[in-house]
This record gives structure tokens, sequence and C-alpha cells, in this order.
């Protein structure tokens, strides 16, 4: 006689042989995580609680002020807030579906940066239950098994906190501007569940095609958001390859007629993407953040491809050292020991990938989905005073965590089949929960290094202390509470590494004069000047230092230059109102007031 825990295993055996390992009913009825609702309950508690601190911080001078605090266009949802958001694209950043949610946040917290710092919080929380579900659906198409099934829903419960809790994700959440991934990152899971949902209706007619309609409207969402996913048509012809399995496989299936429809219904997908593609790179273009071939060199770009493509998954597997800022350095040659770990580093994975593709499909998958989502921020068009970003992982980046959760699902899979005993099961689940309460805890951490600009900028030097940036930060920090002395000294050691710093050169020669070196601030300024003639704050400064100085005259003229620049600063027009007031011109002076 068979006793029946014996049949369970014959039975739990058989159906892994088959390619299926599913959990008898009693017992996954039995388990208290099958309760409907609550494993994505759970995500969204662990995922709150890992970025408490965030609520305590308050705003950086790292954009927030430009942005939110110095801006008062979307303070409000009237008619003229939304206006102003749906047409204005500020410092090349065009994010219309972000500024909607900060007017709503300042409708709900005025200036409370804890208001601001708690909607990002919920939008990375429903992003992570919003993952649980997209993984459960991959995983579910990767082993061939059901959604109910108890182990597939554990481990697209680990892909999910492996998302969420992950330290590199602190930078959209405690950042205040950082938000725009996040909303950008909730359409876009929101369109991948949708694709495929619509794939998998392919024979359903008019339900696929309102899963499909619903994937396009959720993706102009997200560019909306944010353009981070420009090139998601083609990496959503990854996903019909693996695990949907649609393209690929034989004679016709890539081309054929019957494979047809499948490329027809990435042109509204690519037509989105171009549009905001050409949008994004005129306004960064206006907005002067574009660095052209020709000055910026394209070895030093190529350097900068590879470093960004090694770096992300990097720092997936050892989260340190990660920074708000890692500053562009000088191109010493593609022979230089980064450029030469970052080459090998993308080849040697490149090549695995590759060898493992008929036995392990997800591998190579996986790579090339996250090759071609990161290709718009990878250095490809270069952009901002840094080689890399935490917040560029955040969408391109999604697919290691399922790979992560798939790691999961497989070890309880080899335990069914019996090529493993339970004691090595027991341990790979407790190296799965240790490894999420590590990545919580360096979370948890991470987030107070957001908690004010002094803490953000120090952080960042102990990271990498050759940045002018954050010296110049963190003495714009140490001047705002009085502390000149020490102000001053960070911005030189700014101008000593980058003597071409035009703001370095600005701001040490506002607090040269403020301290009472006149002379000396107006050799800064005039550094500054001939490095950037059109720079709008050096023209401002210096009109105010001739000023004081009785040279009314050329102080005038610099605060007419400053305005052609920059003519929505009202600083300057209050400056120049006050030096026409001096000899008795005030109408002009009435008017510039």
């Amino acid at each position: 006689m068979i006793d029946a825990k014996a049949k369970q295993k014959i039975k739990l055996r058989r159906a892994t042989k088959t390619g299926v390992a599913p959990v008898s009913s009693a017992i996954t009825s039995a388990h208290p995580l099958s309760v409907p609702g609550l494993v994505p309950a759970l995500i969204a508690l662990i995922t709150f609680i890992a970025f408490l601190p965030t609520l305590q911080n308050g705003f950086v001078n790292w954009d927030d002020d430009s942005h939110l605090l110095d801006n008062p266009h979307y303070r409000g949802l009237g008619w003229e807030q939304l206006r102003w958001m749906f047409t204005t694209c500020l410092n090349g950043s065009c994010m219309p579906l972000n500024w909607v949610t900060y007017g709503l946040d300042y409708v709900l917290w005025g200036m409370n940066p804890s208001g601001y710092h708690l909607t990002s919080l919920l939008v990375h929380v429903a992003n992570a239950v919003l993952f649980y579900f997209l993984s459960l659906r991959l995983l579910r198409l990767g082993f061939g098994t059901i959604l109910t099934n108890l182990p597939i829903r554990l481990a697209a419960s680990f892909s999910a906190l492996f998302f969420s809790l992950h330290p590199l994700q602190v930078e959209v959440v405690a950042w205040a501007i950082g938000r725009e991934i996040a909303i950008a990152g909730f359409f876009f899971i929101l369109t991948l569940i949708c694709y495929l949902k619509a794939a998998e209706n392919e024979s359903a007619g008019l339900s696929r095609r309102g899963w499909m309609i619903g994937a396009w409207v959720l993706y102009a969402l997200s560019l909306l958001g944010k353009e981070m996913a420009l090139t998601l048509p083609f990496a959503l012809l990854i996903l019909d390859v693996y695990p949907l399995r649609r393209l690929g496989g034989g004679h016709g299936k890539w081309f054929g007629p019957q494979v047809r429809q499948i490329w027809w219904e990435k042109t509204p997908f690519l037509l989105l993407a171009l549009a905001a593609g050409v949008r994004a790179t005129l306004e960064k273009q206006q907005a002067g953040s574009i660095y052209p071939i020709a000055d910026y060199g394209l070895l030093p770009r190529v350097a900068q491809v590879l470093y960004s493509v090694a770096f992300y998954p990097w720092k997936t597997l050892i989260p340190n050292a990660l920074s708000p800022l890692y500053p562009l350095h000088p191109f010493t040659g593609l022979w230089s020991l980064p450029v030469l770990l970052s080459g090998g580093f993308v080849f040697t994975l490149s090549v695995l990938f590759f060898i493992a593709r008929s036995r392990w499909p997800a591998g190579l998958a996986v790579w090339l989905f996250y090759i071609l989502l990161l290709a718009p921020v990878s250095g490809i068009l270069a952009f901002g005073p840094y080689r890399a970003a935490d917040r560029f992982s955040y969408v391109p980046s999604l697919g290691w965590p399922v790979l992560a959760g798939a790691g999961v699902f497989y070890c309880w899979h080899l335990w069914v089949g019996g090529r493993i005993k339970r004691q090595t099961l027991f341990l790979a689940q407790s190296f799965s929960v240790l490894l999420l309460i590590s990545l919580g805890a360096l979370t948890w951490g991470q987030t107070h290094i957001w908690h004010d600009s002094e803490s953000l900028w120090r952080h960042a030097l102990a990271v990498d202390e050759k940045s002018s940036i954050a010296h110049n930060n963190l003495g714009l920090v140490l001047a705002d509470h009085s502390r000149l002395e020490e102000a001053i000294n960070e911005f030189r050691r700014a101008l000593e590494i980058d003597p071409l710093f035009v703001e370095g050169h600005t701001n040490l020669g506002n607090f040269l004069a403020q301290r009472g070196s006149p002379e000396e601030a107006i050799s800064h300024l005039r550094q500054a000047l001939t490095i950037d003639p059109a720079f709008a704050n050096a023209h401002n400064t210096l009109g105010n230092i001739l000023a004081d100085r009785g040279e009314s005259d050329r102080a005038i003229e610099h605060f007419r230059q400053a305005l052609q620049t920059n003519p929505q600063s009202a600083m300057t027009y209050y400056n120049l109102g006050r030096v026409l007031a001096k000899p008795g011109d005030l109408s002009e002076a009435t008017q510039n007031y």
C-alpha cells in the first residue's frame, strides 16, 4: 500500500515531467498567502515601511529649487496651471503628467515637502504592486505554469520586492524631482501588462483589440510622464520572441504572413516614441543640455555608453557607493582601466547569454531588453553633467528582478523533481529572505542621504571627491547657513577641479563680493562671461557689484544683457529698476518693478 504523502509526491513528480509543477488545491487553499489580495497588500506595506524616512526629508538644491521652490507656474490645477504644464518644457524637461501630480501636491500640502515625498512613495508602492502582477504573468509564460500556483506567486512576490526595495530606487522616491521616472514607470508597467494580455488573447478578436488599444494609450501616458521608454517598440519584439514565442523559431515566423500583424501593431508605439523623442531632443538642444559629438568627442561617447551599460547590472548585484551624482571625468582613452573593465563586463555577459540562449532564453531576452531600454540614456545622446544616474535604471532594469524571481521558483521546481533536498530548498529560501531584508536595510539608510542638501552633497563627495558640481552645491548650502568662508573654500575647490565651470566662477564672485573682496569677485565674474558671454546670472551678479561701486551705466548694461538671455528673471528686473531709480528715472524703474 502507498500512503497519501507518497501518492502526493508521485503526482508532483509526474507533473514536473510535463513542464508544469502545480501545487494541490488543498495545499494552496490552506496556505495563509492564498487569501486574495494579501500578497499585493504585503508588498505594498513592506515597500512603504522601507521608504518611511523619506517623509522626514526636505527639498534639496538639486533641481528641487528651480522646479518647485522658485517656480510658481505649477501651483494649482486651474486652467492656467494646466496650460503651462502641457505646453512648457522647463530646462529641457517635458513632463506634463508629473507637473499635474505636483499641482495636486500643492493643493493638498502647500509647500510642505513631506506631502510631496508621500506622493512619490505612494506612486512607487503602486509600481511595486503592479510589478508583482507583471512578474506573475512573465514567470507563468516562462515556466508554463498556472497563475494560481502558490510557488509562482511567491516567486513573483520576490521579484516585486527585489525591485521595490533595491537601493537603486531611492533616488526616484526620495528626490522630489525624481518622481517623473516613477510616474513614467507606472504607465510603462501597465503598458506591458496590457500588451501581454493582448498577445495571450490573440484569437479573441475584440478582447485582444481592446487590450492593445489600452497598451497604446498607456504608453502615450508614460511618455507624457517622462520620455524614458523611447525604444519600447523594439523591446516589445524581444518579448514576442521570448517568453511569448510569437516570433522566431522557424521558417515564416519572422516576416511571414502569419506574423505580419505582430509587426503592424508596433506602428502606433513607434509613432508615439518618434514624436516624443523629437520633441525631447529639440527641447534639450534649445536648453543647451545636449553635448554635440564635435564638442564631446566620439570615443568619449563610446566609453560612456560602455560604462553605462555595465554600471546598472553591477550596481544591481553590489549596490554600494550609490550617489546622486556620478560626474563626467576627462576622457583618458579607451585603454583606461574603467573603460576596459566596462567593455570586458559587457562583452562577457553578452557572450555568456548568447551561448546559453538555447537552454536558457530568458537570460538573453532580459539582457537585450535592458540594453534597448537603456539606450536613450546610455550616453549615445549625451546630456547632463553625469556619466550615469541611479534613476535611469528604474525602467530598463525591470528584467533583473524577474530573473531573480525565476531563480526562486526554479529552486522549488528542482525540489519537486527530487533533484535537490529539502534542506537545500530551505537554505535557498532563507537566502532569498535575507537578501530582501538586506536590500530593505540598505534602502532605509540610503533614504537618509536625501534628508537635506548638506547631507546629500557631503555623501556625493565621500563617493567621488572630484565633483565640481557637488562642491559648488555644497558651497551654496553653506552660504545659506551663513558659513561664508567654508562656502568660498568649496567654490574654490570646484574651480580647481574644473577651471571652466561657469557657475563656480559666478558663485565665487557673488560671495567674495559679500565678504568684501569686490576686485577678486569682478575678476571671477569676468572669467565666467569669457567662458559663456550669455550667462545671465554672471551678468546680474556683476551688475549688482558695479551698481554698488557707483558704476550705474555699466551695471545697467549687464542687467539688460541678463534679461536678453533670461527675460523671466524677476530679480534682474528688480535690480535694473533699483539702479534706474537712483538718478530719478522713475518711469522706466517702475516698469521694471
